[in-house]
């Protein structure tokens, strides 16, 4: 008896055995994983501390953006069905043509405008000749691209809501005093006087 119970417990080890094994190749790749993600997050941190102050980065991605800007134009009056190539092929006379961005809104619908950014300054003066050209049968307005300044919003005013308790504007007439009676002497009513006990 005592037999059996040894070749059940040899029996037993030697089924253990794999499955540590199994365990301890399992634990290594995980290990493994996380130096490499250890690795690659100081790769991160050491890309993104590179670039300290945001201040200096603002400053240098205005300017970016400026020369951006500088070498753009904007094209109103777009055709709804008007192709990025075919606005390409429209202003290529005028240089070369790096990037055409027409806008869209929330549902993928063009809004009617587009951004033409050349590789040369010097295309501007070209592509803002072709203002009033005709792409589509529709007259295209062609102007330099202006560069927004954030935090720069054109004030509006607000408009009163009747719901927000604004007082109106125009100056409040009083209401016409009408006599019950007809014409004549407005008559008002007073109440009697009572005596009170307590004074």
């Amino acid at each position: 008896m005592d037999g059996d119970d040894v070749d059940m417990a040899a029996v037993e080890t030697a089924e253990a055995v794999p499955e540590l094994d199994d365990m301890k190749k399992r634990l290594k790749e995980m290990e493994d994983e996380a130096a490499a993600l250890r690795e690659m997050q100081a790769k991160v941190e050491k890309e993104m501390g590179s670039v300290q102050d945001p201040s200096a980065s603002a400053t240098a991605s205005q300017a970016n953006k400026e020369e951006v800007d500088s070498r753009s134009v904007f094209v109103g009056n777009v055709d709804y069905a008007c192709t990025p190539e075919e606005v390409q092929q429209h202003f290529q006379a005028c240089g070369t043509v790096n990037r055409v961005t027409i806008r869209s809104d929330k549902y993928g619908q063009p809004k009617g405008y587009a951004y033409v950014e050349f590789v040369e300054p010097e295309a501007v003066q070209e592509a803002l000749l072709l203002n009033e050209s005709e792409l589509h049968g529709r007259q295209l307005k062609v102007t330099a691209k202006r560069t927004n300044v954030p935090g720069m919003k054109q004030f509006r005013a607000r408009r009163p809501s009747p719901y927000m308790g604004f007082p109106p504007r125009a100056a409040i007439m009083p209401p016409y005093l009408f006599s019950p009676y007809g014409y004549g002497k407005v008559m008002r009513y007073r109440m009697p006087m009572r005596y009170s006990p307590y004074g």
